[in-house]
């Protein structure tokens, strides 16, 4: 009697692909922003950094798994690396930015809010001492007009990243950020706050970053 081996079929577990969840969310930021997710962007503010008073919010639809690391990298405008805007006119003066969000399931139901547990880097610092902004002749690097530049590390927006040394978002309430055009089309659930570095004037390129389970 011959014996029949059944051949068994093995899948290697990076074919089992898990179905991706549907969010919405709501951006508001000043001036101008970017998110990913795991490293891949999802959206991007539609009104370009270089536009003085760019305040408007943003509405879009992303699909991720679960766990999933939110990247968001937030500017507010610049001339340049004085950190001042107006340069040479009599409204010389460091502008101020922050950054209001909120992301919904499907369902409609909020997952995720700005706040205070975020973690937020900041990558551009100008200028390092206030005084410039009254310097007639500011130039960047120069006298009180010097300014932090770092790159965006390797790999911070992605799952693995050690991140612990980040110090967690600066949180500010409306009156402080002010928010114009666009913030009030938005209705903002319990929660959600400004967030930004820990300066409001001198933190002008804030990268934020949140795991969501």
């Amino acid at each position: 009697m011959r014996s029949t081996i059944a051949a068994l079929v093995f899948l290697p577990l990076s074919a089992v692909t898990l179905a991706a969840d549907t969010f919405s969310a709501d951006v508001w930021a000043d001036n101008w922003f970017e998110m990913r997710i795991d490293g891949v962007q999802v959206a991007e503010d539609s009104v370009h950094i270089t536009t003085e008073r760019s305040f408007n919010a943003e509405s879009f639809m992303f699909d991720a798994e679960r766990p999933f690391v939110i990247g968001l990298v937030a500017k507010d405008f610049k001339e340049n690396d004085t950190g001042l805007e107006y340069i040479g006119t009599g409204r010389q003066q460091m502008g101020d930015g922050g950054v209001i969000l909120q992301i919904f399931d499907a369902a409609g139901v909020p997952v995720v809010t700005s706040g205070s547990a975020w973690q937020c880097l900041v990558i551009h610092s100008a200028p390092l001492d206030k005084s410039c902004e009254r310097n007639p002749d500011p130039v960047a690097g120069e006298g009180p007009c010097t300014f932090m530049d770092l790159d965006e590390p390797v790999g911070w927006d992605q799952a693995g990243f050690d991140a612990s040394a980040w110090p967690s978002a600066t949180v500010f309430s409306a009156h402080a950020v002010d928010p114009k055009d666009g913030y009030d089309r938005v209705a903002w659930v319990e929660g959600a706050e400004f967030m930004w570095g820990p300066d409001l004037e001198q933190s002008n390129t804030v990268l934020c970053r949140l795991s969501v389970e």
